[in-house]
């Protein structure tokens, strides 16, 4: 009875890893589409804030993929993979306040309708991936650290929407420079959080 008892937990968790896996390949797909359309229609649209929105969900997609080899192994290696993601979306935080700062220079006018279309689809994406994310069942530091880069995802979406409208509105490229230095906040913000996470997880 007890070797029957043994194989049907191992069973189970074999069904649990290959949930995650297929939460995690679901929100990756969705991230890097998203970090294409972003990047692409932010140069397109001289968006520093749909870029920046850009290359977080790059940034997320990385972490995914992270995460999902993290899946099924040891406590130590899911440490590593979000301490890892930590670190990435800090770096990313930097790169993009270094973009602002470059593009405070110059005088490009940003599209304004298009920043709010675009970042009004990524919004309902992020909501999608968040509701796929928390059917996660258990304490995996990997799935809060993708929890938490979602959730950001939504703040600045729902940001670049109102950004938008105020380009339209003042007839400047002023706030969305702005909302580019809250992105790289919130970006380094999120990587802190995330190596908090981490380093509660570290198995003692």
């Amino acid at each position: 009875m007890a070797e029957k008892d043994e194989h049907g937990e191992l069973g189970g968790r074999d069904v649990n890893n290959e949930a995650d896996r297929k939460i995690l390949r679901t929100v990756l797909l969705i991230n890097l589409a998203q970090s294409a359309a972003g990047i692409g229609l932010g140069m397109w649209a001289a968006s520093t804030a749909l870029m920046g929105s850009g290359l977080d969900n790059l940034a997320d997609a990385s972490v995914y993929a992270v995460s999902l080899y993290a899946v099924g192994r040891t406590a130590m290696v899911k440490v590593g993979a979000a301490r890892l993601s930590g670190f990435l979306l800090i770096g990313l935080a930097v790169l993009l306040m270094v973009e602002v700062l470059r593009r405070f220079a110059g005088d490009e006018e940003p599209v304004g309708p298009a920043m709010m279309v675009i970042a009004a689809a990524n919004a309902a994406l992020n909501l999608v991936c968040l509701r796929l994310l928390r059917g996660h069942q258990g304490d995996d530091v990997n799935f809060k650290a993708s929890a938490i880069f979602t959730n950001n995802d939504s703040i600045v979406n729902g940001a670049i929407v109102l950004s938008g409208a105020l380009v339209m509105w003042l007839g400047s490229n002023i706030p969305d420079l702005i909302l580019g230095i809250v992105v790289a906040a919130i970006a380094a913000n999120g990587g802190r959080e995330i190596l908090k996470e981490a380093s509660k997880a570290v198995p003692e």
